[in-house]
Formats: structure tokens, C-alpha cells, sequence
């Protein structure tokens, strides 16, 4: 075989690598050859074709100037007619003459009268410019087939309506002959296609079906109408003589089905052609109107366009989301037009699937059809982006779609999305919704992140803890009016609907009455007065450019920069201040400015419906109130708080303990080092996850193992060579156990499990978590947890009872049910929640004291938990739940017991959450806080206190308040409180209630502690903020 390599010849020893960039001219066997691309675009036709056919530019002007011609051409005819005279017809320079034929003179159709000279020459030099052009295109366009060409109806138009004029140029007698020169406003209508099509096609318009279909149905009406109207009047001048106007008139009163009969054609040709020109209208125009019907229909399902010049004057967000459901679309809307200064914008929905018939219901409601505008296209074109203008949008939502079986795959979607908005508008705010935590850190780029399972997870292990910590923040995060339930026979019902009007509002220091007093105050002092004198709940500050803290304690000193966040009915560029005379002995007046907002901080009611037994008192019974002197003589009071901190004589709180003006004492772990080295599991240590499961996961101080649990270890219900547990009960744990019933253990459930062992939970107050998996977890997983105390697992189902049984139900505070991700896709979209509610209720019937916490996808399948069908109580709320509805509160679902008991919620109900950081964007930072996913140095977190019989002196909120940031300096943001139901409104007799809810700062004697109250909800100084971090092993 022959080596290829070798037949081809070796470079010249000349031939460097200059000359193969300068090039070789004494190389003597060079046969290089230069070649000339596109010769054939040099040829004279190649020219004109593309002057005139191929360039955008140039082919619109032509098109505009043959336009003109043939406008030109209809009226120059019209002037015609207007001229023309009656003494005779004949043709030029012979006498009148008489074609008499089928009893009618066809002399009058066949000459006109031509008087005036100046016309005809117009006539013909139009003629001759228009055949001209005419030809020249034809010849440039022909291909091969010359009949093609010449067989065209526009071309024998043109032939028709401008050879004659030649011929009376060429023979005279021929001047008056009568030429059809009002065809000509079909060839005008054909320019005028051509001309628009030229037109978007030079501006790179693509959305132009529409507009060419109404354009071209206008052109057909015109032409047929002006057709018929020239063609009778000069048929008519062998009959009744028609003038232009009553032909006209005969038109439209034909054309429009009047029919009046006052004018009429008399010969039959013109009868005909009336005839002939309705059977064309009858077939022409159906013909259009079917294509612009559809075109509409088409256009309706996709949405249309948004204007760039309402883009420019108007406001408008972009809503991006795989399917859009009526309830989404309705929840969104109602949270985004509840603030006053977005009342004025514009939500363009960005959808990639057909609006389906609930959403074009919604979106035909007069309060939306004017400000919301849907768009069928997906946000990975820049063709659909550039029809919602994004790039002068105010913002861009996206959502992920939570009902999906592969959540994964939603997420995907969800960050493709989020990267091509980002890559088209690089300055338009991205608010990004997540499922997958995971998947956070590919929308890290974004303004505002909310990931799904984060929140829902936190939520779940803040309910187990702090009960109804579901119903405090969904509240504080909705935004409402404090009218609901106002009409209710119920006190509690009428005080939980006004306190849940609260929300979160943020106002710089300098630029506050509330706060501006307190400049070089400690944090501490500003919140006790501010919501001493304006019933205001100052919870945290933040320094000018960096982040917020919670609560940051006495040490913290007010400065005239810092952003002050508080809790209020309304912000404080809504409220007036008046000032108010009171009197205070004989002849004393003095004037202050009295509370206002009435509102001091969250408000909100729980239901907890749980048996009792027959030992618990009567309705009638009622704790009485201590006096301010007790038995023991020790003297209640509430000390003020210094102006500076002071943490020399920081103590534990008492409430009803005497002590001194300088009392502040931070929260503090109150274990020995003896009970702290007995806690069971072993030695424990404070620190940071060594393993995170996900990148983007927020490290947080928690109690942590000395040495990590092998693997076996975690596993409850299987022994190993470590143990010999099979059981729950065989572990003999001290504190009741917390299960958590999931599918399977995504790094949500991490979310869980870090603020159940954050390092500022006492360590004796430290439950065993179980985690009861329907699929086993993976190693990953497992070595996220294994450094966490008093963490297990079992792989079994909520189904069954002797799963349930031998993971410790039995010895369970709290079980938490997760909803399930292959339940979330059901063929009817309420039916998803179908499994866990019927599972949920078949716990609440076999364990009844058992606290069930649950995670609904619909928050109205809420009705459903705890249901017992002859339960007047829940029946009459119902009832009020619908009334809410009808006013259009953002809040109906409150009322539900299970929901204000904190025993059931929907993360459905947290998207307001994305939705208000369009308008407040410190409310994920500052919610995140709340719930222990994130944590700043200094900040405070949220816990409950407990309220027994004998702190009941405090008697208001307002003292407690008082009472809490002088003692240790937490503030009080929530109460939890109990109340028996009438028991001729229950099913059950005597069943207890629980109510979420805080006061104003007003002094006076209130009896909101007469019922039995358990906790109040406060947010804690943090331990680093007293300049106390136990970071010691115990």
C-alpha cells in the first residue's frame, strides 16, 4: 500500500512562516488563482432586482409610490366623473351617436366626455409611469414561466386600466372611450399589502397577523364598496342617470340590508352588476371574517402584546409561571394590589400554557381585566420577553409549579427561567421562588429568594416548640385591613381578626416620631418607651448597609442612620398624631400624645381543640387576679430601663419578683455543668454542622455530638453491635419524643432538625427526633445528621399502626406529617391533599391527645383536618369563613381552628411573602431570622414563655411588655392563650381553644389574662449580644 503522507510534496525550504502571512511572490511554481464570490449581484438585472425587489428599504419606497399612483389614479377618475357632461356621447370629434342594442343606447356607456385636457394628460402620463413599472417588475420576478407572470390578475388589471390610455394617445377618435380606471383601487389594495408586509418586515416586526387581517377585511370593504358604486353610476347613465352621490347612497342602504327603495337601478346591466358584486361580498367577506375571528381567538389564547409605549408610561411587573391556576392567580394579585402605592400597575402574566376557563373568569372581573394582561409565551425566548417588556419592567416574579411529582424538575425549570430573564434584563429585580433548597444557589444572583422546603420545614419544627408559630408568621407576613370577623357575636373572633392587621414596617431613625427621640439610646429603652407612649413594637434595627438584627439588646445604642423595624397597625406615614388634654387631680391638665394604632405588636387567635377530662372547670369558673401586694410581701414592680446598658445585674426574669431600676438579663442556659454533662446521648458541644447537605445551606451554632453516631446507630428500629434497641420505648428518652412522618429524607428535613438543636435551646429541653421514611435515605443524608444528639430514623409508613407504635407514638408531644411529593399531582388539584388528611384524621381518632402538626398543599382543604360532621361550632365558622370570603379578605382560611391552633398549614400561604418583598424587601431577611435559618451576630430569636397562675399580677399586655424589656430585655411579639367554648355550640362539651393575640400599650385594667393563658411569644436577646457565648464542651 502506498504511503498517502508521501505523495503530497514537502514546503519549500523558503516557504517560513512569514511567508505564509506576507506571502511567497518568488516562489517560480506558484499556481495560486484569486476567485470573485458574487459575481452575478454585479449584473445590471441582479441590481435592479435588488434596488427594487430585495432591499427592505428601497422596495417599501416603491411600494409607497406605486400606492400613490393608484390613489392617485381613483381620484383623478372621480374628478372625471364630476365633470363630465350630458350634451352627447360619441367618440372624439364625431357627432352623437345612438348603439342602441336589447333596447338599451349603449353610447353612454361606451364614451365619456373628456372637456378637459390637463385631466387626460395626467391620466396617460400615470398610465404610462404605471405600465412601466409594471413590466420592469415582471420581467425582474420571472423565473422561467413568462405566462405564469402574464396571467396574473393584478398584472391584466394593470394592462387593463392603462393600454387604452395609450391607444387614445396613438388614435384621437379614441380619447373618449370610457376606461375603467376605478379597478384601480384593487391594485392599490394589493400595494397596500405589499407595502405593510415591506414595512414589518424593514422595522423586524413579527407580531403583525393581526393588524394584516383587519387591514386587509377594511381594503375588501372599501374596494367592494367603491366598485359598485363607480360601476352602477356609469352604468346608470344609459338609465336613470345616477349621480356619484345617490349611487352611493344606494350602496350603502344595499350593502347594509336596509333596502329603502328610493333609488334603484332601471337597466339590467347594472342590475346585474349588483348582483354580482353582493355574491362576491357574500363569499369574499365570510372568507375574511373567519381568519380575523381566528386570528382573535388565536391572539386571546396567547395574550397579544404589551405596547412599548405603555411599557414607557405606565408601570408594570412580569408574573412568570410554568401553569397558572385561578387560586395563584387570585392570591398573587390580591397581595400585590393590597399596598396603596401599587395601585397603579400593571401585571403582565407570562405563561407558556393556554389560559385556561377559571383564569380567563378571574381575569374578566373589572377589578382585573384592566391591569392584569396575560401573555401565552415562555420566558426562555426573547421574542416573548420582548412582548412583556421586561426590560422596562419594575420587577419579575417567578414561580415554581409545588404540584409536581419530579420537584427537581420544577426547579429546573425554574432556573432556566430565572437565568434567561436575568440575561435579557440584567437590571430588572428577580423575585425567585424555589422548592429544592439544593437548587438555591443557582438563583443566588437574584434580589429575593423564597425556597419552598426551607420555610416549611422551619415552620414545622417552630410548631413542635413554639406552638401556632405557623399561624404568627402567615399572619404577620398577609397583608390585612384588621376588619375580619368584626361582625362575629365572638370576642375573640372580633380581637383576632383586628390584631391580625399588624404588620412589619421599617422607617430610618432620624426621619421617625416614633423612634427619633431615642438617638444614642440603647435598643432596649427605645422599644419599652415606644410602645409605652405610641403602642408601637420596635423588634429590630439594622446599621446602614448591613444586616438585620433581631432584638440586639441593651448593648445596642440608637443612631441617627439606623433603620428601625417595628410592628404596627399601619406604618407611620399613615398615622396622625393628635394631642390629647387629660385630667389629673383638681385644676392638673397636661398634654401628651396618646396611642394611636391602639396595636402594639402581632396579632392573631388559635383554636386548639383538645378532649378534656371531667375534672376541668366550668365555663363559669375564672382565676381571680392577684394584687399588687402577694402573700409573701414581696412588692411587684417594673423597673425602667436605663438609657445606657448595664449588664452587671443581668438576672433570670420573674415576673413576679421585686427588683431593682437597673434590672436587664439577657437569656441564659440556667444548667450546671453537672446536668449538662448527664444530658442523654452523651457530651455535647457547641459548634458548626461540620457536613451540610447542600451548598447555599446558612450555618447555624448548634449543639453538636463530640463524635459522630455511626450509621447503624441512627437507625431506631434496627439493632446493631452498639445497642440492642428495636424500639422507642427501649431508649427510655427523658423528654417525649418528636416524630416526622416523609416520604423520603430530602435536606428540607435538615432544615428541621437545625432549629430543634440550635445552641440557644436549653439542653435539657432537647427532644429525640424520629424520622419515619416511607424510602431509607441515603448516606449523604445521614452523615448530615449523625452529628446531631438524639436524631433517628425508621424506615416505615404513617399507614401503619405498628410503624407507628414501635417509632413511639405513644411517647410523642408532637407528630409532624409532611405532605408527600407523588401525592401532590392529582387529576383534581384539591384532591392532592386526599392521603395526608384522611391519614392525619385517622391519627387524631386513635391518639387524641397526640398534638398532629400538618402541611396541607390547598389551604382550603384546612376545613378537613379534625373534621367531625355534626359540629355546629365548626359549622357556624364555616359559615363566617365565607362571609370573609365575599368581602374579599386575603385571611378567610383564619378562623378554621386547626389553623389558629398552629396545627395545619399550607406553604401556599407564605408566597405573599415574595410577593411584599416587591415592596418591602427586609420581610425574607427578617422572617428568616424569626425561623432559624439564618443567624447575625447580635441578633435575638423567637421562643415562647410560659404564663402561670402566678404572673397573672401583670394584668395587660402593655404591663407585660413593660415588664419584659426591663427585667431581661426581650420583647413580647405574640400570645397564646386558652379559652373554653360554650358548650351548646360544640359537638364536644367542654373543649379548649387557644388564642394568638397581643394588646396595645394602654395601662389600663384589661381582663385578657382571666382566662387560663399558656404562652407569649418573645423574641430573646441573643446570647452574643451580652457579650456571652458558651462555645464550651459540656
Amino acid at each position: 500500500m502506498v504511503d498517502l503522507e508521501s505523495e503530497v510534496p514537502p514546503l519549500p525550504p523558503r516557504y517560513r512562516f512569514r511567508d505564509l502571512l506576507l506571502g511567497d511572490q518568488t516562489w517560480p511554481s506558484d499556481d495560486r488563482m484569486q476567485i470573485d464570490f458574487y459575481v452575478n449581484e454585479n449584473t445590471f438585472k441582479e441590481r435592479l432586482k435588488l434596488f427594487f425587489i430585495k432591499n427592505q428599504r428601497s422596495s417599501l419606497r416603491i411600494r409607497v409610490f406605486h400606492f400613490s399612483l393608484k390613489v392617485l389614479s381613483c381620484i383623478l377618475y372621480i374628478c372625471r366623473v364630476l365633470d363630465d357632461s350630458e350634451d352627447g356621447y360619441a367618440c372624439w370629434g364625431c357627432p352623437t351617436q345612438n348603439y342602441t342594442l336589447f333596447m338599451i343606447d349603449w353610447a353612454p356607456v361606451i364614451w365619456v366626455e373628456r372637456s378637459e385636457t390637463s385631466l387626460w394628460v395626467l391620466q396617460v402620463f400615470l398610465a404610462l409611469i404605471c405600465l412601466s413599472e409594471t413590466i420592469l417588475l415582471t420581467y425582474l420576478s420571472y423565473k422561467g414561466n413568462i405566462w405564469e407572470q402574464i396571467l396574473r390578475i393584478t398584472f391584466l388589471l394593470e394592462v387593463v386600466n392603462t393600454v387604452p390610455f395609450l391607444l387614445t394617445v396613438l388614435f384621437t377618435p379614441l380619447r373618449n372611450l370610457f376606461i375603467p380606471v376605478f379597478l384601480n383601487c384593487w391594485l392599490a389594495k394589493y400595494a397596500l399589502e405589499n407595502m405593510i408586509n415591506d414595512l414589518h418586515r424593514a422595522i423586524q416586526r413579527t407580531q403583525s397577523a393581526m393588524f394584516n387581517q383587519v387591514l386587509i377585511l377594511i381594503t375588501t370593504l372599501i374596494c367592494l364598496m367603491f366598485t359598485s358604486i363607480c360601476g352602477i353610476q356609469h352604468l346608470e347613465r344609459a338609465g336613470n342617470k345616477l349621480s356619484l352621490f345617490d349611487s352611493f347612497y344606494f350602496c350603502i342602504v344595499t350593502f347594509s340590508t336596509v333596502g329603502f327603495g328610493d333609488v334603484t337601478p332601471n337597466i339590467w346591466p347594472s342590475k346585474l352588476l349588483v348582483v354580482i358584486m353582493i355574491c362576491v361580498a357574500l363569499v369574499v367577506l365570510p372568507i375574511q371574517f373567519e381568519q380575523l375571528v381566528y386570528l382573535w381567538m388565536e391572539r386571546q389564547k396567547s395574550g397579544g402584546n404589551y405596547s412599548r409605549h405603555r411599557a414607557q408610561t405606565e408601570r408594570h411587573v412580569v408574573l412568570c409561571v410554568s401553569s397558572l391556576k385561578s387560586d395563584l392567580l387570585v392570591d398573587f394579585l390580591n397581595e400585590f394590589y393590597a399596598h396603596p402605592r401599587l395601585q397603579d400597575y400593571y401585571v403582565i402574566i407570562l405563561c407558556p400554557t393556554e389560559m385556561d376557563v377559571q383564569v380567563r373568569r378571574v381575569l374578566q372581573i373589572p377589578l382585573w381585566s384592566q391591569r392584569v394582561i396575560y401573555l401565552q409565551g415562555s420566558a426562555l425566548k426573547d421574542q416573548d420577553l420582548l412582548r412583556a417588556k421586561l426590560d422596562n419592567a419594575e420587577g419579575c416574579f417567578i414561580l415554581s409549579s409545588r404540584c409536581e411529582v419530579d420537584r427537581t424538575a420544577s426547579d429546573h425549570q425554574t432556573i432556566l427561567r430565572a437565568w434567561a430573564v436575568k440575561d435579557f434584563a440584567p437590571n430588572c429585580p428577580l423575585y425567585v421562588q424555589i422548592l429544592k433548597p439544593e437548587n438555591k444557589f443557582h438563583v443566588k444572583f437574584a434580589d429575593h429568594v423564597v425556597c419552598e422546603e426551607e420555610f416549611k420545614c422551619a415552620l414545622l419544627a417552630l410548631n413542635c416548640i413554639c406552638p401556632a408559630t405557623s399561624t404568627l408568621i402567615t399572619l404577620l407576613v398577609h397583608t390585612s385591613t384588621g376588619l375580619e370577623g368584626q361582625q362575629s357575636p365572638e370576642e375573640w373572633h372580633r380581637m383576632y381578626g383586628r390584631f391580625s392587621g399588624n404588620e412589619v414596617y421599617n422607617i430610618v431613625l432620624q426621619d421617625s416620631l416614633f423612634f427619633s427621640d431615642y438617638k444614642g439610646k440603647s435598643f432596649t429603652y427605645a422599644s419599652f418607651h415606644a410602645h409605652k407612649k405610641y403602642g408601637v413594637c420596635l423588634i429590630g434595627v439594622s446599621r446602614k448597609d448591613k444586616s438585620i438584627c433581631l432584638n440586639p439588646g441593651p448593648h445596642f445604642t440608637m443612631s441617627s442612620t439606623d433603620t428601625c423595624f417595628y410592628i404596627n397597625v399601619t406604618k407611620e406615614e399613615n398615622s396622625v398624631f393628635k394631642a390629647q388634654r387629660q385630667e389629673g387631680g383638681q385644676g392638673s391638665k397636661k398634654t401628651h400624645l396618646p396611642v394611636h394604632s391602639i396595636i402594639a405588636s402581632m396579632g392573631t387567635v388559635a383554636i386548639d381543640l383538645q378532649d378534656t377530662s371531667s375534672s376541668r372547670p366550668s365555663c363559669d369558673s375564672t382565676p381571680n387576679l392577684p394584687s399588687d401586694s402577694t402573700t409573701t410581701g414581696r412588692r411587684c414592680s417594673i423597673a425602667p430601663v436605663q438609657e445606657v446598658s448595664d449588664t452587671s445585674s443581668l438576672q433570670t426574669c420573674d415576673l413576679s419578683s421585686d427588683q431593682s431600676e437597673d434590672e436587664t438579663l439577657p437569656f441564659c442556659d440556667d444548667l450546671s455543668t453537672e446536668e449538662c454533662c448527664s444530658v442523654p446521648g452523651g457530651r455535647f458541644i457547641k459548634g458548626y454542622p461540620l457536613n451540610l447537605p447542600y451548598i447555599g445551606s446558612s450555618p447555624t451554632h448548634c449543639h453538636l455530638l463530640k463524635e459522630k453516631v455511626p450509621y447503624c446507630c441512627l437507625r431506631l428500629e434496627k439493632e446493631c453491635t452498639h445497642n440492642h434497641y428495636e424500639d422507642a420505648k427501649a431508649y427510655s428518652f427523658k423528654n417525649k419524643l418528636i416524630i416526622v412522618s416523609a416520604e423520603t429524607a430530602g435536606n428540607g428535613l435538615y432544615n428541621f432538625i437545625v432549629p430543634l438543636r440550635a445552641s440557644y435551646r436549653p439542653k435539657r429541653d432537647l427532644n429525640p427526633i424520629v424520622l419515619l421514611l416511607d424510602n431509607k435515605p441515603d448516606a449523604n443524608f445521614l452523615e448530615a445528621i449523625c452529628w446531631f444528639p438524639l436524631v433517628y430514623y425508621m424506615v416505615g409508613s404513617i399507614d401503619n399502626l405498628d410503624d407507628l407504635l414501635r417509632c413511639g407514638v405513644s411517647f410523642a408531644a408532637n407528630m409532624v406529617v409532611v405532605d408527600k411529593e407523588s401525592t401532590m399531582c392529582a387529576k383534581e388539584d384539591y384532591m392532592a391533599d386526599a392521603k395526608t388528611i384522611v391519614n392525619v384524621q385517622t391519627l387524631f381518632r386513635l391518639f387524641s391527645s397526640l398534638r398532629i402538626i400538618t402541611e396541607l398543599t390547598h389551604p382550603a382543604n384546612m376545613r378537613f383536618m379534625q373534621f367531625r360532621a355534626k359540629d355546629c361550632y365548626s359549622l357556624a365558622l364555616s359559615k363566617l369563613e365565607k362571609k370573609e370570603r365575599e368581602k374579599g379578605s386575603n385571611l378567610a382560611f383564619m378562623f378554621r381552628l386547626p389553623f389558629a391552633a398552629g396545627r395545619v398549614f399550607s406553604i401556599g400561604m407564605l408566597d405573599c411573602l415574595l410577593y411584599q418583598s416587591f415592596v418591602k424587601d427586609y420581610m425574607i431577611p427578617i422572617t428568616r431570622l424569626l425561623l432559624g435559618l439564618d443567624s447575625t451576630p447580635g441578633s435575638g430569636f423567637l421562643c415562647a414563655m410560659t404564663i402561670t397562675q402566678e404572673d397573672l399580677w401583670v394584668q395587660t399586655y402593655g404591663r407585660l411588655y413593660q415588664k419584659l424589656c426591663s427585667s431581661v430585655g426581650d420583647i413580647p411579639i405574640g400570645i397564646y392563650r386558652t379559652e373554653l367554648l360554650d358548650s351548646e355550640s360544640c359537638e364536644v362539651p367542654c373543649q379548649s381553644r387557644h388564642v394568638l393575640m397581643t394588646f396595645s400599650a394602654d395601662s389600663r385594667p384589661s381582663l385578657i389574662f382571666c382566662d387560663p393563658l399558656r404562652l407569649v411569644y418573645c423574641l430573646k436577646v441573643g446570647l452574643s449580644s451580652i457579650g456571652h457565648v458558651n462555645s464550651c464542651h459540656c
